[in-house]
């Protein structure tokens, strides 16, 4: 079985007592509870809940997992749909109340018009590398109307690698751009299969934008590298 949605599934049956554990290709090992996933509004992050709070009309929450951004914005009468590639993680989300998922892939999603597109936790890393994000961003655009919004958080992870004397930091020679980190699960001493995953700063986020026909808005910095923005068509 698929070693996120087994956590998830467990996590929400009661019988999840192992530890999901995500390692990355900077050497890194994050025990991540799975509880993680399940959160109320109230323990969400600030950026997270102003992002729930500037949804509008029909919303696409990129990389639902366990469905709890949908599930409060369908407690607030907005018609959220949850897409996820993990089957499991979908039917958990059914189960706690979800109303409207899709199975897929969001680059095989073809169809479908929605006003907002939602991609939290860093749901842009979905695009992989930096050499695949404005193709990414220009599907999004894809599937929203003229007056859309995408809405997403990320993070400069600059701050990872060593600052030498003269300010500059040293950087893997195997990657074409500092935020390309290659991530893996392990759940019950399963490991999963390997995968890109992208973090980008505001300022590149903007220009790769712009190739794909996109505006981008800084809405609120973190304080942890992290921010929140939303792109829209450029008129």
């Amino acid at each position: 079985m698929e070693v996120f949605g087994k956590a998830i599934e467990d996590y929400y049956r009661g019988v999840g007592k192992k530890q999901l554990i995500s390692h990355s290709s900077l050497g890194s090992r994050e025990v991540v509870p799975v509880s993680h996933f399940f959160r109320t509004f109230e323990q969400m992050p600030l950026l997270e809940q102003q992002a729930l709070q500037l949804c509008r009309g029909r919303i696409l929450d990129i990389g639902c997992g366990a469905g709890s951004h949908c599930l409060e914005l369908q407690s607030r009468g907005l018609e959220c749909t949850g897409l996820d590639s993990s089957e499991q993680a979908l039917q958990v989300a059914a189960n706690r109340g979800l109303r409207k998922t899709i199975h897929s892939k969001i680059l095989d999603l073809k169809v479908g018009e929605f006003d907002t597109l939602l991609l939290l936790m860093n749901g842009i890393g979905l695009a992989g590398n930096l050499s695949e994000l404005s193709g990414f961003l220009r599907h999004l655009g894809s599937l929203i109307p003229d007056q859309g919004q995408i809405l997403l958080d990320s993070s400069d992870v600059i701050y990872l690698f060593e600052e030498d004397s003269d300010g500059g930091f040293w950087v893997p020679g195997d990657v074409s751009y500092y935020g390309e980190i290659q991530y893996y699960w392990e759940y019950e001493g399963v490991r999963g299969n390997s995968f890109p995953w992208l973090f980008v700063d505001f300022q590149t986020l903007a220009a790769e934008a712009e190739k794909a026909g996109l505006s981008a808005e800084l809405i609120t910095e973190g304080e942890h590298f992290d921010y929140l923005a939303r792109l829209q068509k450029l008129k």
